[in-house]
């Protein structure tokens, strides 16, 4: 199939997960306000799965305009509880709000891909991985916050898996590709039937 990979984000988790997969592709952030989208489909009573997939296609379509010809890679993550989407805490009072509404819940992080070429949608596909929070006192969230500062304040969960935001949990269920926000497996799979890369 003729045209080049364009991965619609700025992420460097994403443009990371894709590097070392060795995939030749270009990024370019999507332009889209991403709130108002959100504000106006959760008032339509989407479900968090499919706003991720409004998300990823809304960013697909707008880096598609500028790379008519090319595969845009559009992907986005919701976390939800239930009904409730989270967004990124404003400080470290909403953080701390966010982590005591997850002790001893389970969450889900729903990672979306849409792939579009000239406007029309190739392939979609979403991803979901359950987070399971071990139940936290209060007095260890003022103390996990404390010590991790700022960091709580750069990730919808208010945690970094990676860092010491994995001793907030008891279960994982779902691949470290989906809790990144890229399921790469499936995507993969998707561009060798595609003919974009070898297969």
């Amino acid at each position: 199939m003729a045209g080049s990979l364009v991965l619609a984000s700025a992420s460097p988790f994403r443009r990371m997960l894709l590097e070392n997969a060795g995939i030749r592709f270009q990024a370019k952030a999507a332009e889209i306000d991403e709130r108002a989208i959100e504000n106006q489909v959760e008032q339509q009573h989407s479900s968090p799965e499919e706003v991720a997939l409004i998300l990823a296609e809304a960013k697909a379509r707008h880096v598609g305009g500028v790379f008519p010809e090319d595969i845009i890679i559009g992907s986005d993550q919701t976390m939800s509880l239930g009904q409730r989407v989270y967004h990124k805490p404003r400080d470290i009072k909403e953080a701390r709000e966010h982590l005591l509404s997850l002790s001893g819940q389970t969450h889900q992080l729903n990672s979306a891909i849409v792939l579009t070429q000239g406007g029309d949608i190739l392939w979609k596909h979403l991803s979901a991985a359950r987070m399971t929070v071990r139940t936290l006192s209060a007095d260890f969230i003022e103390r996990h916050l404390e010590r991790v500062g700022a960091k709580a304040l750069s990730s919808v969960g208010a945690y970094q898996l990676e860092g010491e935001g994995i001793q907030l949990f008891e279960k994982i269920e779902g691949d470290y590709f989906t809790i990144l926000g890229l399921p790469m497996l499936p995507l993969l799979a998707k561009l060798r039937e595609l003919g974009v890369i070898d297969a």
